[in-house]
């Protein structure tokens, strides 16, 4: 039973989450391989190769592989799926738009945000929310999984270096096109792999109020920047700070929220942080309810307090 493992990646190199899905891949078997598609992915490939538990690494380097297409990346997994018992994918933006066309390509069921592996054939995901944890067992020969990387430990990456193999691929498969790409550069950590975060949420009052409240908590912490959806929907912040069920899932070593109520949709992408801190003026917020350490009080007052406090 052998194992393949979508990495992400930029073409310079490997996303944490990659890391996440190895540990999946090494729950369910031994033997497993880490495909690396792209343009220019030697650097991604070497890093894929020390990854503890890969035994080998399969590499299309390609133009047509270059911007990631869906259509493109899922045409090589399918042409290259014979031998392989699963199919993992991190369950992120790229990957959820990769491996639904895989499932479909191969005609099997797709089973994804797994969080826990039963046995090679079982998985637990999470739904409802993250309310209930639903048991899900696939007979399908080849099983086409997402994997939520919050609910694995990262793989370590100093492992003596797997073997190197490349593959062809067809061309470019003409259903997508590359048109361009906005990427927002920030000089804080990636809310995705950040081991702080400091969120704000609808009790903030306005963008303004965001900036001069929760930046400087931030800055002192070290700690990424994240949002509630109510924040977001009422333009505090960009959408991709959002954290919650249709944002970001995150699990950082600290989550602090402020001005956060606590609505289902936002704990079901930040419950799993190791310590959870949370200000709030409502003492009945249903944030204290997962929270570690809670404050209720003036998040205006007692936010400025905490940072003079860690000076």
């Amino acid at each position: 039973m052998t194992i393949l493992v979508i990495a992400e990646h930029d073409n310079q190199s490997l996303k944490a989450a990659t890391l996440n899905t190895v540990t999946a891949a090494l729950k369910i078997g031994s033997d497993v391989h880490v495909l690396v598609a792209g343009l220019n992915v030697s650097k991604v490939a070497e890093s894929a190769a020390v990854i503890e538990g890969v035994s080998q690494v399969v590499v299309a380097d390609a133009l047509a592989l270059e911007h990631g297409l869906a259509e493109n990346v899922a045409a090589l997994i399918v042409a290259n799926a014979s031998g392989y018992s699963h199919l993992l994918f991190p369950a992120t933006a790229q990957g959820k738009n990769v491996a639904p066309r895989v499932a479909a390509l191969l005609d099997v069921a797709q089973i994804s945000d797994i969080t826990a592996v039963i046995d090679a054939d079982t998985f637990e995901r999470p739904i409802y929310a993250g309310n209930a944890i639903a048991t899900v067992q696939s007979q399908d020969t080849t099983k086409v999984i997402t994997v939520r990387g919050t609910a694995f430990d990262a793989a370590s990456t100093d492992s003596n270096p797997a073997s190197v193999t490349a593959v062809n691929i067809d061309a470019d498969s003409g259903l997508s096109q590359f048109v361009s790409r906005a990427v927002t550069v920030l000089a804080r950590p990636e809310l995705t792999s950040a081991k702080i975060i400091v969120s704000g949420g609808r009790g903030l009052g306005s963008g303004e109020n965001y900036t001069n409240v929760l930046e400087p908590l931030a800055d002192k912490l070290g700690a990424a920047l994240g949002a509630s959806r109510a924040a977001v929907d009422a333009g505090y912040v960009p959408n991709d700070y959002q954290v919650g069920q249709t944002g970001k899932i995150v699990a950082p070593g600290l989550y602090v929220a402020v001005g956060i109520s606590g609505a289902i949709q936002h704990l079901a992408g930040m419950k799993d942080s190791k310590v959870i801190v949370a200000i709030n003026k409502d003492e009945e917020a249903p944030i204290f309810s997962v929270s570690d350490y809670g404050l209720v009080g003036d998040l205006f007052t007692a936010v400025p307090e905490l940072v003079n406090a860690l000076s």
